[in-house]
Parts: C-alpha cells; sequence; structure tokens
C-alpha cells in the first residue's frame, strides 16, 4: 500500500499520465516500461562519463578571478545540444515510471514482481541523477569538492532508504513530496544548461556563497532533515494505534545497521584515503549506489515478503577488507577500488536477476511477456 499527497504529483502529473498511458499498447508489459526508464536514467550518466569523467569540463579557464558575473574564459567543453538530450531522457523516465503502475492495473498484471522491480530499479536510479547533476557545477571553480558530493549522495540514498524502512514497520509507502519537485526541478536545470551553458553557474550569490552552495544545502534542507522526523512520526503514529507492524524497537531498527555499517566503512575509507575521493569520484558514487541498491532490494523483498530483514549485508565484508587493505597498503588501494566495484556490481545485478527469475517461476510469469490466456 502507499500514499501519495504531493500536490504537484496528484493534481499534475497524475491526470498527464492517465493521458499519456493511454497511448500505450495493451500487450506491453509494465515492467518493460519501468526498465525503459532505467536505462534512460543509465544512459544519461554513460553520456556524461564520455564527455565529463572526471567532472572538469564545467570548469572554468580562469580559476582565481572573483567575480559576481560567469567568467569571461569559461569554455564550455561539453556540447549544449546534449543538455537537451539528457533533459528529455529524465524526464521521459520519469513518465514511463509514473505510467507503469498503471499499466500494470489496465492489463491486470499487478503484482510483488511489478512492485519489486519498480523499487528496486528506483533504489539504483537515486544515485544516478545527482551523479548526472554534478557535472553542471564541476568538481573546481564556483563548485563544491568531491567529499562534499559523496555527502550528498548520501543524504540522497539515506532519504530512499528511509521512506522504504518506514513501510516495513506501518506497512505504508508515504511517498515523499520532493520526488516529484526533484525531477521537475532536474528537468528544467538540464533545460537551463543547454540554454545558458555550465557557465551560468560559475558566480557568486553573495559573499563566498555559490549556486552550487545552494543546491548543496537545498538539497540537504529538503532531505533527510525533512524525511526522518515524518517518517518516524507516522512509525509511532502505527504503534500508537495499532496499525503498523508492532514490532520491538530492535526489530524495528534492525533494517538501518546494513545501511548505517556501510556508510560509516566507506566514510573512514574515504576520509583516510590518500586518493579518495578525488582520484575517481564517478566510480565511487557508483560504488557507493550500488552498494546502497543492494541493501535497499533486499529491504524491499522483506517488507514484502514480511519476513525478518537482514541485520548486515554480505558485501559489507568485502567493503571492510578493500578499505582495511587500502589503508594498511596505500599502493594496492586503486586496486583494492577498482576490484570491488566490480564484485559489487557483479553481485548486485546477479541478485537482483536471481530474484526476478525466481519470482516469475514462482507466479508463472514472464517479466517482459503479458501472458494470453491461452499462455
Amino acid at each position: 500500500m502507499s500514499k501519495d499527497t504531493s500536490p504537484l504529483s496528484v493534481y499534475v502529473m497524475h491526470p498527464f499520465w492517465n493521458k499519456v498511458v493511454e497511448i500505450v499498447p495493451k500487450w506491453v508489459a509494465p515492467n518493460v516500461l519501468t526498465f525503459s526508464g532505467f536505462l534512460l536514467t543509465v544512459l544519461d550518466f554513460l553520456l556524461l562519463s564520455y564527455y565529463d569523467y572526471d567532472y572538469l569540463a564545467a570548469s572554468s579557464r580562469s580559476q582565481n578571478e572573483t567575480t559576481t558575473e560567469p567568467l569571461n574564459g569559461h569554455v564550455e567543453a561539453i556540447p549544449q545540444s546534449l543538455w537537451y538530450l539528457l533533459a528529455a531522457f529524465l524526464f521521459l523516465a520519469y513518465t514511463l515510471d509514473g505510467i507503469d503502475g498503471k499499466q500494470a492495473r489496465r492489463t491486470q498484471t499487478s503484482g510483488p514482481l511489478g512492485e519489486l522491480f519498480d523499487h528496486g530499479l528506483d533504489s539504483y536510479s537515486v544515485f544516478f541523477i545527482p551523479a548526472c547533476l554534478y557535472s553542471i557545477f564541476g568538481r573546481l571553480d564556483f563548485s563544491i569538492a568531491p567529499i562534499r558530493m559523496y555527502y550528498i549522495m548520501w543524504n540522497l540514498l539515506l532519504n530512499f532508504y528511509i521512506s522504504h524502512w518506514e513501510k516495513y514497520n506501518t506497512g505504508v509507502l508515504f511517498l515523499p513530496w520532493g520526488y516529484d519537485f526533484s525531477m521537475w526541478t532536474s528537468t528544467f536545470v538540464f533545460l537551463w544548461t543547454g540554454l545558458k551553458g555550465t557557465g551560468f553557474y560559475k558566480r557568486y550569490l553573495f559573499g563566498s556563497y555559490t549556486l552550487a552552495n545552494a543546491f548543496e544545502w537545498l538539497i540537504y534542507g529538503t532531505g533527510v532533515f525533512t524525511n526522518l522526523p515524518v517518517a518516524v512520526y507516522n512509525i509511532y503514529l502505527s504503534y500508537k494505534l495499532r496499525t503498523g507492524k508492532m514490532r520491538s524497537t530492535w526489530e524495528a531498527l534492525r533494517p538501518l545497521w546494513s545501511l548505517l555499517s556501510m556508510f560509516a566503512v566507506s566514510s573512514l575509507w574515504v576520509h583516510h584515503s590518500q586518493r579518495l575521493p578525488d582520484c575517481d569520484p564517478r566510480i565511487l558514487f557508483l560504488l557507493i549506489g550500488t552498494l546502497f541498491s543492494n541493501v535497499a532490494c533486499r529491504l524491499i523483498v522483506s517488507q514484502m515478503s514480511n519476513q525478518r530483514c537482514e541485520a548486515v549485508n554480505w558485501l559489507l565484508w568485502p567493503l571492510t577488507a578493500a578499505a582495511s587493505v587500502s589503508l594498511a597498503f596505500p599502493h594496492y588501494e586503486l586496486v583494492a577500488f577498482y576490484g570491488l566495484t566490480a564484485l559489487t556490481v557483479a553481485a548486485h545485478i546477479h541478485y537482483g536477476t536471481c530474484v526476478v527469475r525466481q519470482m516469475c517461476d514462482h507466479f508463472r510469469i514472464s517479466c517482459f511477456h503479458i501472458k494470453q490466456r491461452a499462455d
């Protein structure tokens, strides 16, 4: 069960999506829409990885100049037409994510597989979008350092996780208002960047406060700091009214340990590392995004099946081992870092594939095909 009370979603997007879904043929499986939307966010990430792998493309030539206006020496290394394409892909992904459930109800194929597929892929998309937005500001002049972007990323990941931890205890997924506004804002920012270029963001708002700083604090202000109190209050109400799962305090908090332990180990590694996160922030974001998605998917499976959530994710052990090797033997840090990332991505894809195949076998359905009655 889910509740969506966002005015933007209720009064604007849902009426729009109701019209859009009518265009989709009934033979198109809802999971095809979900997966297509996810691939579009991945494509945004890959395109920017090609043009701006190190997050340096938006950096100006004149890093020492102090002015309230865009720097005259700024050169647009990323084609401005690309930003329009990124905006179109993002809004299309947002639309496909909004109509997949409607397509499922329209074709009478709603079920646990669709819910897992939708929320599971959403948990992976959480990192792709901010990783793309970081290219607008770059990592040098008038921007924020990779270590600060690292914590922004964790804020967004935790924000997503809190909503599903809330459902784990209340049985209801309260959809955050920030999701719809963030998708609209991200799309608009991409379009505006296509029009004005990344040089537009090379300015101070006041004092030494830049647009990148505003972006940073906007995310913190609309993320965990606002979502967590609401989630705790909803869980409290579920206990008070006895409408939730009524777990003990330890069991209610159990899903948090897995993610918090990942956050603690990775943060200790990054802070004591001689090379991270400056060496390769893009792969670092991929690593923590994949670790998070694996933890989140296991929580989603637990809440859907009404089973006890695991307190420790097994990927914590290779993460701890890689961090230990890196700190003890700095010369092998990059080997451990890239090796861990490859292992994590492969393990997560394997886990997701196995869960989907098992659910398809159990329910006797196809993931990307709607079975006809003759089948």
